[in-house]
């Protein structure tokens, strides 16, 4: 899964450690008042920073439906980023000159998540990691393109503002470069094989012209809400700004990225080439595991969980009268009845799966998702690198939907196998469930509901498979088979993560390891490989993050017995919002005792009809 990244990411939260709030010793009395002062310093602060946060990220806001920077982008010159990092070496002093002694646990947790927030971007930065903006993945070339479909276009006003982007991408695209420029000097550079993908893609987008452009996307069907006179006049000045200036950017990216950047990129997959290699992946794994495990232990637990899964599929392919794991692959491969029939055949299955999950929902959660979810395909210029599903947050208020894009490209080879899994980590009870509660949440600050912990948000989705087959879903075998296909395949996420960056494998050690250890397809398992390549540690947080759930729902059920409540549990997981792993099993501990001493519900609130 991938959920649409900004030029800036407003919410990345990594991992320095936050102790989890403990009985005080006897202190001298802090007096009411001067804590409520402190407090509501703290959330002005806060409020500050969130404020400062929306202005920077123009692109966040908008996913919001904060339209108050709607006509602009982000500032991505290398200048700005020097004058944030001074920004958020200001916001931390201001943060931690905060005395929090006599605070309630909420407002701690909100003053230690903000500071490791902030401690994060500022190792980031000292990294250089902002110096690789151009990769196949999520390059700013796909994220603006990507883009259009997450701005609103419900007025004359908001197509005026898009017509200020156009104007404004020839700038930012410049930006871009200089900064790949200033990593070319510092060593810091994707892979030349990788950054050759880009050179296509960028093509690919600079190609079309006028409304067959990716960014005339919002000139084939205006709203009424937009006057006859307006819809002639923006489609015109928008044909024109696409054809005179975007599409001519794009052609002069391409050129710098073909000629004077692709070149140049780093001849191993693996992160440890790059000047402090070593030191960037160890950063990549705390961020994306929020644990302090280390990359050879986190290998191991891939390998243990690969043999443990295979094993399950192994009994599966017995069932089914074969003589083990590998001659059942190979079957299904060949088997017409597990590969779709067009792509309108994938889109369908999403659909239908997400229809069946919804109203089995009360039965999991006292907390749903009050914002609807749709399903759509992945636009042509990017199917051949992008993965097989992501997931599109849609605004809090719910006037723009969650989406789901599913890559429906080459769909002879695909397989459907995994659809129903991937459905529900995409949709629901996955991404789209716990992204839209935590979105909603009143009692958490801005920053902590749109908090993005890939720990908890993908050990979450992934985790939400499962579900499916706690409420009665996967009664077919195959439909079972898929099912730990997907697991298989996060699983084997750490074993090639850790086996690209860590222990310097080759790109072709890890594609022969996935054809041994997967029921991918041919498609995926290339374009998996690139995947982790592109985002060292990235791929670490599906498992570690569903492992902990995992232990915590076993934790709670032991310590529980009889007042154990999965709905109550399960609104207890996603209450916090988004949280690092550790704060996550904290507030899962304080909730079992709590339960225990009778000073919280055992039982979930009931779900209003």
């Amino acid at each position: 899964m991938k959920i649409l990244s900004l030029l800036i990411c407003a919410s990345v939260l990594g991992p320095v450690a936050i102790a989890s709030p403990a009985p005080t010793m006897p202190a001298p009395q802090v007096a009411t008042a001067d804590v409520a002062t402190r407090v509501q310093a703290l959330n002005a602060l806060l409020a500050e920073q969130w404020q400062h946060t929306l202005r920077n990220a123009p692109e966040f806001a908008t996913i919001l439906g904060d339209l108050r920077y709607n006509d602009r982008w982000s500032d991505a010159s290398l200048e700005h980023a020097r004058a944030e990092h001074k920004v958020n070496q200001d916001f931390l002093r201001r943060f931690e000159a905060i005395d929090t002694s006599g605070f309630p646990d909420s407002d701690k947790f909100n003053q230690q998540l903000m500071v490791r927030q902030l401690k994060d971007h500022l190792r980031g930065f000292d990294l250089k990691l902002n110096e690789m903006p151009l990769e196949q993945m999520s390059g700013a070339h796909l994220q603006l393109a990507g883009f259009v479909s997450s701005i609103p276009f419900n007025s004359t006003r908001e197509y005026e503002d898009y017509l200020a982007r156009l104007h404004a991408i020839p700038k930012l695209l410049d930006q871009v470069t200089a900064v790949a420029r200033q990593g070319l000097r510092d060593g810091m550079m994707p892979p030349r094989y990788l950054l050759e993908k880009v050179v296509t893609q960028i093509d690919s987008i600079a190609k079309p012209a006028g409304v067959d452009s990716a960014f005339g996307q919002p000139l084939r069907h205006f709203p009424a809400s937009v006057p006859p006179a307006d819809q002639q006049r923006l489609r015109e000045a928008i044909v024109a700004a696409i054809d005179n200036e975007v599409r001519p950017a794009y052609r002069k990216l391409g050129q710098f990225v073909a000629k004077d950047y692709a070149p140049h990129g780093r001849s191993q997959p693996g992160v440890w080439q790059l000047p402090n290699g070593e030191a960037i992946y160890r950063y990549q794994v705390e961020q994306m595991t929020t644990t302090r495990e280390s990359p050879q232990h986190i290998h191991e637990l891939g390998l243990a969980e690969v043999k443990r899964i295979e094993a399950e599929m192994t009994t599966i392919a017995k069932a089914q009268g074969y003589p083990d794991l590998a001659s059942f692959r190979a079957a299904l491969k060949k088997d017409p009845k597990v590969h779709p029939t067009s792509r309108e055949d994938i889109l369908n299955r999403y659909r239908g799966f997400i229809a069946q999950m919804q109203p089995q929902l009360p039965k999991l959660f006292g907390l749903l998702p009050k914002t609807r979810v749709e399903v759509l395909p992945v636009e042509a210029y990017r199917e051949k690198e992008a993965p097989g599903t992501e997931y599109h947050q849609g605004t809090p208020d719910g006037s723009r939907p969650g989406q789901v894009y599913v890559n429906t490209g080459d769909y002879a080879n695909r397989t459907t196998l995994s659809i129903e899994s991937t459905a529900y980590h995409e949709a629901i009870p996955g991404h789209h469930m716990q992204i839209s509660i935590a979105q909603t949440l009143p009692a958490l600050p801005p920053f902590r509901q749109q908090a993005g912990y890939t720990a908890y948000i993908e050990g979450w989705a992934l985790y939400a498979e499962r579900l499916g087959k706690d409420i009665g879903f996967y009664k077919d075998p195959l439909s079972d088979y898929g099912r730990l296909s997907d697991e298989l395949l996060r699983a084997d996420r750490l074993v090639l993560d850790t086996g690209v960056h860590y222990k310097r494998w080759t790109r072709q050690q890890m594609v022969d390891f996935f054809r041994a250890h997967s029921s991918e397809d041919e498609p995926s398992i290339q374009a998996e490989t690139d995947r982790y390549v592109t985002w060292p540690g990235q791929a670490l947080a599906y498992k570690m993050g569903q492992l902990k759930i995992l232990a915590l729902r076993e934790r709670a059920k032991q310590e529980l017995g009889d007042r154990f409540d999965i709905r109550a549990f399960h609104d207890e997981i996603l209450g916090g919002g988004a949280l690092p792993l550790d704060v996550l099993e904290a507030r899962t501990d304080a909730w079992i005792a709590a339960v225990k001493a009778g000073t919280a519900p055992a039982t979930a609130a009931p779900v209003a009809e």
